[in-house]
């Protein structure tokens, strides 16, 4: 399954260039250079792909949930089999290491299918008796045409997470990729070809937010949206679908607290910490950012995450033995050191990295960033209440457990937290008091997709996973009969 130097838009179950025929560059981070075109897609492309799903939705809405299954399950199957494909593209288009798109993203997305695909043969509705009089039953039903729109940290995983619950309830979508890393949706596009998705079911336009990202959310025959993304974006997301009333499920950006006691297993939440802090270069909104630290082992703590941090190893994300490859754009490896800059003005300490590293051959041009550790910062300054989004964590002592809450829940975001503790009554009086989604006791990012997803506060609206998506992409209509 090869990718092609001119990535197109899935309409109607066919590959087309953009009606304007306008593309742009799509550039590979790891390198610096533009390796692919991507269509400048605009309201008229995203108009051709709402008629054709609403042509389809009558046929699609219909279709046996066992028929759904068979033909979700096959587009699985196909990306499980093309996983090394898959894999090198997601590298290419993203920067991030080849074992991290070989692991967990391109395995991940095909388990998003094949769950939502199995989930919804289980998915029932609820009945309520009143004695001798009447019988009240639940009907859940596909809303119609939906948009689903994707971050670009990590592109297929979270496309399909969207896209998969959608298809599955009976819904016909109109999806966008980030236009930082597309090549993977053009790929699926590929494989619901190959797999015999009717046509006009999934429709892929590509392109930047504000033109067809905004067509898509603007348009009055798409009756709901499911955003992952910026903060920003979403409340003009809510500016444009709120007075539609449109079904709205975002979930936005983090700040993350991991808060760190001194009976923790110290090895196990080490191993835990460095990962929560600089996987895919910490450009996963559940990175933990902020980590808090009982002070009897704070000393301790900084000493050997330093020491370790400083040994992951920056460079080739084709290299087996790299931990961290090259931040996404151009732009965005300009946004973190900038906050790196801040952080100085606001009287933190760098202990180590926050430095372009220069790797040798082909990627010199790349956007390479070693990742940086900040002490000294306090809770209100705004390199830790704002998302940075890159390999970028301040440490800061505790005393007391109420003091690690409060700075816990200190920032306008509440998407994750995660707590190292060996006392599980500590870690459950603590879960109960976190301004948090999801909170992780002595692990992060173990994640079971029948859980609901999700944050508060500015980071979202919704939740998704598990029951939680099906009942989204459904409107719930209540029957009685009286008897």
């Amino acid at each position: 399954m090869a990718t092609d130097k001119y990535i197109k838009n899935y309409i109607n179950g066919a590959l087309l260039p953009p009606d304007s025929g306008a593309y742009f560059d799509n550039y590979n981070p790891a390198t610096g250079k533009v390796y692919s075109q991507i269509p400048d897609s605009d309201a008229k492309d995203v108009q051709l792909a709402v008629e054709a799903a609403e042509r389809a939705f009558p046929a699609w809405s219909k279709t046996d949930v066992n028929t759904r299954f068979r033909i979700l399950a096959r587009i699985a199957d196909i990306i499980e089999q093309n996983l090394e494909e898959f894999a090198k593209a997601e590298t290419i288009d993203s920067g991030k290491p080849i074992k991290t798109s070989t692991t967990i993203d391109i395995p991940r997305a095909h388990q998003n299918i094949r769950f939502f695909a199995t989930a919804v043969l289980h998915f029932a509705s609820e009945s309520h008796h009143m004695p001798g009089e009447a019988i009240n039953y639940t009907l859940r039903q596909p809303i119609g045409v939906v948009g689903c729109i994707s971050p670009w940290n990590l592109p297929l995983y979270l496309f399909t997470w969207k896209i998969a619950p959608a298809l599955a309830t009976g819904n016909c979508v109109i999806a966008k990729p980030s236009e930082m890393t597309p090549m993977t949706a053009f790929l699926l596009a590929k494989a619901c070809m190959e797999a015999g998705l009717p046509d006009g079911v999934l429709n892929i336009i590509h392109g930047y937010g504000p033109k067809a990202g905004q067509a898509i959310v603007a348009h009055p025959k798409i009756k709901a949206i499911s955003f992952t993304g910026g903060t920003e974006t979403g409340k003009k997301i809510i500016q444009t679908a709120g007075p539609m009333f449109k079904k709205m499920s975002l979930e936005l950006g983090g700040k993350n607290p991991n808060i760190i006691f001194a009976d923790c297993d110290f090895d196990e939440m080490m191993i835990g910490t460095l990962r929560s802090s600089f996987t895919n270069n910490g450009q996963i909104c559940l990175c933990g950012s902020r980590i808090y630290v009982e002070r009897s082992i704070y000393d301790k703590f900084k000493t050997e995450f330093v020491k370790r941090t400083r040994f992951l190893k920056v460079g080739d994300p084709f290299s087996t033995v790299t931990d961290m490859g090259a931040l996404v754009s151009k732009a965005h490896m300009e946004k973190v050191m900038s906050y790196l800059a801040l952080a100085e003005v606001e009287g933190g300490t760098i202990l180590c990295g926050g430095k372009p590293v220069k790797v040798k051959g082909e990627y010199e041009e790349g956007y390479y960033l070693s990742p940086a550790v900040i002490e000294g910062l306090p809770i209100g300054c705004r390199t830790n209440q704002e998302e940075i989004f890159g390999p970028v964590v301040t440490i800061t002592p505790f005393d007391k457990e109420e003091e690690a809450i409060a700075m816990a829940n200190g920032t306008q975001f509440g998407l994750s937290a995660t707590v190292w503790t060996k006392d599980i009554t500590r870690a459950n009086r603590i879960s109960e008091q976190l301004h948090a989604g999801i909170v992780w006791i002595n692990c992060w990012l173990l994640r079971d997709l029948r859980t609901p997803f999700g944050g508060v506060k500015a980071s979202g609206v919704g939740r998704e996973g598990g029951l939680e998506a099906l009942r989204f992409f459904t409107e719930t209509k209540n029957v009685c009969v009286k008897y």
